[in-house]
């Protein structure tokens, strides 16, 4: 785990840019005020505290990471409006300031993935922390052997970053494959739920899986991918519970024997699966 030398002072960022996804999901590039060179690099997986007019601070995972270790550090978050801070978020402009602490937390290994195939399954806005491991299986397709990139939304409007998923297709040996709960006429996709995606992939005890999204679709999701001959020491998974301090202080975020904040967000199957039947409150 990444802990920044002053953890729980929130730094000044600015807004560069902002782009609306969706009617509720909107992506911020921002980057520091103060120098790059003192802030640590984040990794695919990590997450952010973010907080914005004086509402409460929100863990938002990086969704992309090209430019951080450029001369301004500038990173992207994608954030859903589903509460008070996270709208206050969203309704940010060029130019407004922001509170930022981190990275925090454990990131992909996508070390472990090298040499064999790979499979990214993500639902709804879980696609956004496992956009900068796609950008990497395709940057260093040498190092890997078939990637699926397997995507579920609710609804064709909701599906995210279209445009990469238009490109990541175009790759040698990348698949992609989107699939929606429910759409209009005219939809020539898949409909249903993501896991049945795993029916046309190709997969082995050397696969390895990175799933992001809501909690039944991660507990599903590892469990069809057991299922299709996955080692479930090879499916990595990113949980979300109720983080406040985000360096393993205050325990609000503690799910069995871990604090996500400090010992995930990225955890193995094999430490998840019994906790992912516990209802979060």
């Amino acid at each position: 785990m990444i802990v920044p030398d002053a953890p729980m002072v929130p730094a000044r960022w600015r807004v560069l840019a902002r782009r609306e996804r969706t009617a509720e999901v909107v992506t911020l590039t921002v980057a520091p005020e103060r120098d790059v060179d003192r802030l640590p690099v984040p990794r695919p997986g990590q997450f952010s505290m973010l907080s914005a007019g004086g509402v409460h601070e929100v863990p938002i995972s990086f969704s992309g990471l090209d430019a951080a270790a450029g001369p301004d550090g500038a990173v992207e978050h994608t954030i859903r409006a589903v509460g008070s801070a996270t709208a206050a978020l969203c309704e940010l402009a060029p130019g407004d300031a922001l509170g930022v602490r981190g990275p925090f937390g454990t990131a992909w290994d996508l070390d472990a993935a090298e040499g064999g195939d790979v499979v990214v399954m993500a639902g709804g806005i879980g696609l956004a922390p496992l956009r900068p491991v796609v950008e990497l299986l395709v940057a260093h397709r040498g190092a890997f052997g078939v990637v699926s990139v397997l995507v579920g939304a609710r609804s064709p409007a909701e599906v995210l970053f279209g445009e990469d998923l238009a490109r990541w297709a175009t790759a040698t040996g990348v698949a992609v494959e989107v699939t929606v709960d429910s759409a209009p006429r005219g939809w020539r996709g898949h409909v249903g739920v993501v896991t049945q995606l795993l029916d046309d992939v190709e997969l082995s005890g050397r696969s390895t899986a990175f799933v992001c999204g809501p909690e039944p679709m991660m507990r599903f999701g590892a469990r069809a991918l057991v299922a299709h001959g996955v080692d479930p020491d090879r499916i990595q998974l990113s949980a979300e519970r109720n983080m406040r301090c985000a360096v393993g202080h205050c325990g609000h975020c503690q799910l069995g024997p871990h604090l996500v904040c400090r010992d995930g967000p990225v955890l193995t199957f094999p430490r998840l699966a019994a906790l992912l039947e516990v209802r979060e409150r």
